[in-house]
């Protein structure tokens, strides 16, 4: 039983099968790599800029596409998200931009696509261009990390909470669903600031959101401060009592897409946890059991238990504090 509404939930719901996501590398960079605001990258962030590096081995899309559907043979997912998760997809001209989303959304059999970016790389022009895209199904993921701009200068992240604010309400006007992306255990930061993000999100038309423990991955600008005993991360029984407080605050529509980070192999220095993903997952279970919590329950401690782990279940009632725009274009 899951208590909180699972972006496998979502998915049965929404295409009645299993679905799974295709990580896809177009070869984008980042403001925060190229020199236009810094070179060094988010104080957290992996060399590869959390994607695979299939790019500059000379893959393309369709040959990164067709790869890992066959990897996953006859029981992987009976249908596939494309997900271009490499860096800042939204970054740089808006016809590099289209023309790398036209490519993606043209990949046979594609169910739908996310795209990884950035809220200060959006702007009118790309949200029509994302908004304009053939597909039936269609996720923004969008970089937030803290509610509190002391910590995104400290992490370099080199943009403000305003900017995510504005970026969400475009997105909101263009009928674009926004998965948030929050992360707890950040540099100077007391674990429960994750809370005041999540408050952030429940005001804003947010649709999915990522919650992440920080890691200390192999070439970040963090591992040095690590190293140097400056840095300790959380461990893996403080962080699921903090994610289980933050479902208990979260909106109950949200659909939460991921609940811990997922290192790729051979980078992660520190928590040594974090390699053992499954473990963490039912740490979190057990402690939402335990104090008997789960999505919205302190939004509304006498609502009835929702039954977003059945997934024949309808998904709960929006409790968004605006409805699109009436010129938008919702995605189903």
């Amino acid at each position: 039983m899951l208590r909180y509404y699972a972006l496998s939930a979502y998915f049965r719901q929404r295409f009645g099968c299993r679905v799974g996501k295709v990580p896809l590398d177009a070869g984008a960079t980042c403001p925060n790599r190229d020199g236009t605001l810094s070179t060094g990258g988010c104080a957290f962030c992996n060399e590869r800029g959390s994607g695979t590096g299939r790019h500059g081995a000379g893959a393309g899309l369709r040959a990164q596409w067709d790869a890992w559907r066959a990897a996953g043979g006859a029981r992987g997912p009976r249908r596939h998200l494309g997900y271009l998760q490499s860096f800042t997809n939204t970054y740089g001209p808006a016809a590099r931009v289209r023309a790398v989303l036209e490519e993606a959304a043209a990949l046979p059999g594609l169910a739908g696509l996310c795209v990884g970016t950035r809220p200060d790389c959006l702007d009118d022009e790309k949200a029509r261009i994302l908004a304009g895209l053939p597909v039936g199904e269609l996720w923004l993921d969008l970089g937030l990390q803290s509610a509190r701009d002391a910590t995104l200068e400290r992490v370099n992240r080199g943009h403000t909470v305003a900017d995510f604010v504005r970026a969400v309400e475009l997105c909101h006007r263009h009928g674009l669903k926004v998965c948030a992306h929050l992360m707890a255990g950040l540099p100077g930061e007391e674990p429960p600031a994750l809370l005041g993000g999540v408050a952030l999100l429940n005001g804003l038309p947010v649709a999915g959101v990522k919650l992440h423990n920080l890691l200390v991955c192999r070439g970040a600008p963090l591992a040095a401060a690590w190293r140097r005993g400056e840095l300790r991360p959380l461990e893996r029984a403080q962080y699921a009592d903090l994610v289980a407080r933050a479902l208990a605050a979260l909106r109950p529509d949200v659909v939460v897409h991921r609940l811990a980070a997922d290192p790729a192999p051979g980078e992660l220095l520190a928590p040594a946890w974090a390699a053992r993903k499954a473990e963490t997952l039912a740490a979190v279970a057990s402690a939402l059991e335990a104090a008997d919590l789960w999505q919205g329950k302190a939004l509304d401690p006498g609502a009835p238990v929702p039954l977003w782990f059945d997934p024949g279940a309808s998904p709960p009632p929006s409790l968004a504090p605006r409805a699109a725009a009436p010129d938008a274009t919702p995605r189903a």
